[in-house]
């Protein structure tokens, strides 16, 4: 592929709900560049941006792709982003190497809750962006109630360019809003001149009018004017839009038809014309050696540098390293330091990737985006420089996973494998991680959903060949006592030559320490037990409060006294002493009022007005003690409430049904507290069951 120069290159991320077209608008506008012969369907499983075989089975989105696509002397780089929530965090890294937004908006399906998500993410980043309607092929298709609703979300800021013809319901033209003219496709997809239809002309009229108004916002001359009955020029018009969509004030509204390969045309002209190249975006890092702050907005002038925003990890290909080049120009060969992980690697052969599909360049200029192969050292977020200029830019701040599941492996000895596999797994997709649970005798595969884990799960088996079996994980309860118990247990055992003999009287009783397993003391007098066996006695309590006798979980808050006892000159030894104390600990906690401790956490959940009562109504079945709600902005309600672990299981997917989609929740440990009586009787005779058959330990 051709070198590109910074000023010609358009950075651009597709956002928008799971369904609503992304990939299928990159597979017509790649079409129309005549980077394929024929447009792909998400259906055949034949698309540029979907050619993993889960993302082909599922029909979905599961990584950010990158297209390439020229157009006209410039290139437009085009992220394609999961629709799907599970998956935020493949949108989260394309946003970060981003210029640019179009938000791609189902005609049919309207407004969504991956809409209001996608704006959401263009007002953090301050993304200057187009809203790009799909599906005006469909006969219940309606652009104009997306232009209202829209309107009615964001206000004045959204400008729509154009107007859909429809005659005997087939999408055949549209109107030019700015020009206030028509244009109908023929059928070798050029366009002829057209007059504008007359049930078209209420539309038009109002459309204009919302245009005007987005353009008499950008300044008082023009809304002094607008105020006045004069008329802007399409000049001005256009001039205003170019500057205001830079800073995301206007907002143009553009439609088409994937699948007819309508509309594309006059969507690839608007994006070199309205969205900004990197030269007019910012971008600061800071110089490792002289702390001092590095203005690098994309200056080809500048030493290089570069940001590592996706890792591509192919179990026969390699490493992908995917960055966008911050400063200077990146060659071939070039030698790059990073700064995090204070190593100087030789980059070899730079890359563009289409898709799966890399093609050499030379070399890669400032706000470009390419690819290096193999390094070693180099992970996501990572910054690239050199080492007489070490740069370290703000790293993404990838989502927090709060679902998860236990893991078994499938197949005895492959442990080792899963776990590398993982690893790689977790190279790629930073909201995977891996938690070895060793209290509660569990490894814990943590993700943003279910679906996610599940989707991880079928990733190892068909890129490297292994299975795991998904299950519900286990609770950390702990157990403790309420009350006091003085017990008395003798260890003999005659079995020929030496004998077995410890014996030893101790109490039991709340340390209040639930930050300790236990708190050993001694007050024997008269050598009853000698003090040589002391660190028995407390190593049998040690490995005692390991698995309590309740329900075989771990033991907190107990003071244990050793008080008397007798000893046997010969038979006596530290094994047997530890073993007395080990069964002493267990009888003295059954004596002792045992109960169960369940672990708290602090839930919070954001989610709008209209969902908080059937929020906290949930939160109430499960035992729930709501704190409070904050108002966070907007509609949105912030819902804090202490609630157990075992209350959590599954709660995403419930809340995402519950809201539409809309809902977000997040949670940390708080504290643990007693466990309520029926809740202790089920889960010691669950895991009575489960421990006699060997399942649990």
């Amino acid at each position: 592929m051709k070198v590109y120069t910074t000023d010609k290159i358009r950075n651009v991320v597709l956002l928008g709900h799971g369904g609503s077209g992304k990939t299928s608008l990159v597979e017509s506008m790649a079409y129309l560049a005549g980077m394929t012969s024929r447009l792909g369907k998400v259906s055949e499983g034949n698309t540029i941006s979907d050619y993993d075989k889960q993302e082909i089975k599922r029909q979905i989105s599961i990584q950010t792709s990158l297209i390439p696509i020229p157009w006209e002397d410039s290139k437009i780089n085009i992220l394609d982003t999961p629709g799907s929530i599970d998956f935020v965090g493949e949108v989260e890294e394309a946003l970060a190497a981003a210029d640019a937004a179009i938000i791609v908006v189902s005609g049919k399906n309207g407004i969504e809750s991956g809409t209001k998500r996608a704006w959401e993410a263009c007002e953090r980043y301050h993304l200057p962006r187009m809203v790009f309607v799909t599906e005006m092929d469909v006969d219940d298709a309606s652009y104009r109630q997306v232009v209202e609703d829209l309107q009615g979300l964001y206000g004045k800021c959204i400008a729509p360019f154009h107007l859909p013809i429809r005659e005997d319901g087939k999408f055949v033209g549209y109107v030019n809003v700015i020009q206030q003219r028509a244009k109908r496709w023929k059928d070798d997809g050029t366009v002829e001149k057209m007059d504008v239809p007359d049930y078209s002309q209420e539309n038009l009229s109002s459309f204009r009018e919302a245009l005007m108004e987005s353009v008499a916002e950008t300044s008082e001359e023009f809304m002094d004017r607008y105020f006045a009955g004069e008329e802007f020029s399409e000049d001005e018009i256009r001039a205003a839009m170019r500057n205001n969509v830079y800073d995301g004030s206007i907002v143009p509204v553009l439609m088409g038809s994937n699948t007819l390969n309508r509309g594309m045309y006059t969507l690839m002209v608007d994006i070199l014309k309205y969205l900004p190249s990197p030269e007019m975006r910012e971008c600061t890092g800071i110089n490792a050696k002289s702390n001092d702050t590095f203005q690098a907005d994309y200056d080809f002038s500048l030493p290089k540098s570069a940001y590592v925003f996706k890792t591509i990890v192919d179990p026969f290909v390699g490493k992908y390293s995917l960055i966008k080049v911050n400063s200077g120009v990146i060659k071939t060969d070039d030698l790059l330091y990073n700064y995090h992980k204070d190593s100087e690697e030789k980059i070899g052969k730079l890359y563009v990737l289409t898709g799966s599909k890399p093609e050499e360049v030379s070399e890669l200029h400032a706000g470009d985006i390419g690819a290096l192969s193999k390094l070693q050292k180099v992970t996501t977020t990572d910054s690239l420089s050199t080492k007489a200029n070490p740069i370290a830019y703000l790293r993404t701040a990838i989502p927090t996973p709060y679902t998860y599941l236990r893991y078994k492996v499938t197949n005895k000895g492959d442990e080792d494998k899963v776990a590398s596999a993982i690893q790689k797994i977790m190279q790629e997709d930073l909201t995977i991680k891996m938690v070895n649970d060793a209290e509660n005798h569990q490894t814990l595969l943590y993700g943003i959903s279910e679906q996610h884990l599940e989707v991880v799960q079928e990733a190892l088996a068909e890129k490297y060949k292994v299975s795991i079996e998904l299950c519900q994980p286990k609770i950390a309860y702990k157990e403790t006592i309420l009350g006091k118990s003085d017990v008395e247990y003798k260890y003999k055992k005659q079995s020929g030559g030496h004998g077995q003999y410890g014996h030893v009287k101790m109490t039991f009783e709340p340390s209040g320490n639930m930050d300790e397993a236990y708190e050993f003391s001694q007050t024997v007098v008269g050598g009853a037990v000698p003090k040589n066996f002391f660190p028995a006695v407390e190593k049998g309590i040690a490995e005692a409060t390991a698995a309590g006798p309740l329900a075989a979980y771990p033991v907190v808050g107990v003071k244990a006294n050793l008080y008397d006892g007798s000893y046997h000159p010969v038979d006596s030894s530290e094994n047997s002493f530890k073993v007395a104390a080990r069964m002493a600990l267990k009888q003295g906690m059954m004596e002792a009022k045992p109960i169960l401790l369940e672990p708290i956490a602090l839930l919070k959940v954001v989610v709008s007005d209209a969902y908080t009562g059937d929020v906290m109504g949930d939160l109430n079945k499960r035992r729930a003690r709501v704190n409070g709600m904050n108002a966070i902005g907007g509609d949105k309600q912030e819902v804090v409430a202490e609630i157990p672990f075992a209350e959590l299981y599954g709660y995403g997917t419930i809340l995402r049904s519950m809201t539409g989609g809309t809902g977000d929740f997040s949670y940390e440990f708080l504290k643990y507290q007693q466990a309520p009586h029926d809740i202790q009787e089920a889960e010691v005779e669950r895991r009575a069951a489960k421990v006699k058959e060997g399942e649990e330990v």
